[in-house]
């Protein structure tokens, strides 16, 4: 693997990841944009999930998900995450912290109405994080969404949307022989601009 350093590496964070976005996207890997996020409760009790990273902007990155689900939830009582991606192939990892925000209801809007109509009716039908009595219980609130906007353009649940985060700080991380890994990281500093760093492995 080619080894990371500080003259090497792009002087913007956004930039270094979408250099190693795109290496990804061009490999046989299933899911490129599996992230883990990690949230937690205003009392500080944590919670972690896979989900699709959706969307890249110059100041931050979004998924979308129920708001009354546990990260939803999380989010809202305490909006600072954590994003984890790991490409193995690649032996590449990348930390990403900051603070989140809900996106725009139109933004949320325009993405909703981009999924397929049976991803669509699935937000509606399941409450997500919420206890249910048995599978048949979702099934059967899928099949009487399914019935009531048939032929018609279902709308985005008022509770579904799109979470941002906006990062202050980047770890890159690259895996080296003998365990001694390249670990470079972002921080924000007061002024906006990002002070680059080497981490021990």
């Amino acid at each position: 693997m080619n080894p990371l350093s500080k003259s090497d590496i792009d002087k913007n964070p956004f930039k270094q990841f979408e250099n190693w976005f795109e290496d990804v996207v061009k490999s046989d890997l299933e899911e490129p944009s599996a992230m883990i996020v990690a949230t937690s409760t205003r009392d500080g009790v944590p919670s972690i999930r896979t989900v699709l990273l959706k969307g890249i902007e110059d100041d931050g990155y979004i998924f979308y998900t129920n708001y009354e689900s546990q990260k939803g939830r999380d989010l809202i009582e305490n909006p600072y995450a954590a994003l984890l991606f790991y490409w193995d192939k690649q032996r590449r990892q990348v930390r990403i912290s900051g603070r989140v925000k809900k996106v725009s209801y139109e933004k949320s809007e325009e993405y909703f109405k981009s999924r397929p109509r049976e991803s669509q009716i699935g937000a509606w039908a399941s409450q997500q994080s919420r206890i249910i009595p048995n599978r048949e219980f979702l099934e059967a609130r899928y099949r009487e969404m399914y019935d009531q906007y048939d032929s018609k353009t279902i709308p985005l649940p008022p509770y579904w949307g799109g979470f941002k985060v906006i990062p202050d700080r980047f770890e890159f991380w690259q895996g080296r022989e003998s365990r001694l890994h390249d670990r470079i990281c972002y921080i924000k500093k007061e002024t906006k601009e990002w002070h680059i760093v080497r981490l021990a492995p």
